[in-house]
């Protein structure tokens, strides 16, 4: 029975390598990888310090996971620089293959965004005014603005909390929403507990005296 499995085993081997859908990375080794699954097979756009994990299958000695450089380009084995930012994965991975066409034949090259750090900062949420701590924080799903409040520290004494404004930029505007953050605080109304959104700013005024 063990031999049996075993062969089992070695086959199911050789078809994965003969494969053509080989050249997609196996998922557990990019586990962290497929956390940014919609935006690898989306329009986001590369920016400075993001890092990208460039596979070549069959050529393990091409494959590297490179940083951003500032001037948007990254360092490939055997070709050098190539441009990067304001590129979408899929360009980055056709201008890699165009490249290596010169040296391999037919290369199968794979793009994927491991980490967005230069999306991270455009996506933080802000926490400003009467707090005791101020914070630039990163965006969570399902963040409320109670959690935001609560992770700078809450009002402090000086705080006009039921003022509280929410102020949420769109394509063509900025939208202000209302929050009776003391009603949140004190009263466990939730109404104006609103979800937050990737860029919201969260401004607590001081009473006027």
């Amino acid at each position: 029975m063990n031999s049996f499995r075993i062969v089992s085993v070695l086959a199911s081997v050789m078809i994965f390598l003969t494969s053509g859908c080989a050249s997609v990375p196996d998922e557990e080794e990019n586990g962290e990888a497929n956390r940014f699954a919609s935006y690898t097979e989306g329009d986001y756009r590369i920016g400075a310090d993001d890092r990208l994990q460039i596979t070549v299958w069959r050529n393990p000695e091409l494959s590297t996971t490179v940083p951003v450089r500032p001037d948007g380009k990254i360092s490939v084995p055997l070709i050098g620089d190539v441009q990067a930012g304001g590129k979408t994965p899929t360009q980055v991975a056709a201008i890699i293959k165009d490249k290596l066409s010169a040296y391999i034949r037919e290369p199968n090259v794979a793009v994927i965004l491991t980490e967005l750090r230069s999306h991270e900062f455009l996506s933080r949420v802000r926490v400003t005014g009467a707090v005791r701590t101020p914070r630039s924080m990163p965006y969570r799903p399902g963040m409320t603005v109670l959690d935001a409040v609560l992770e700078a520290g809450g009002t402090n004494d000086f705080a006009a909390p039921n003022r509280t404004k929410l102020y949420r930029k769109t394509k063509t505007k900025t939208d202000l929403l209302d929050i009776n953050l003391a009603d949140i605080l004190v009263k466990g109304k939730l109404e104006s507990n609103y979800d937050l959104k990737p860029g919201d700013v969260v401004t607590v005024p001081e009473r006027l005296f």
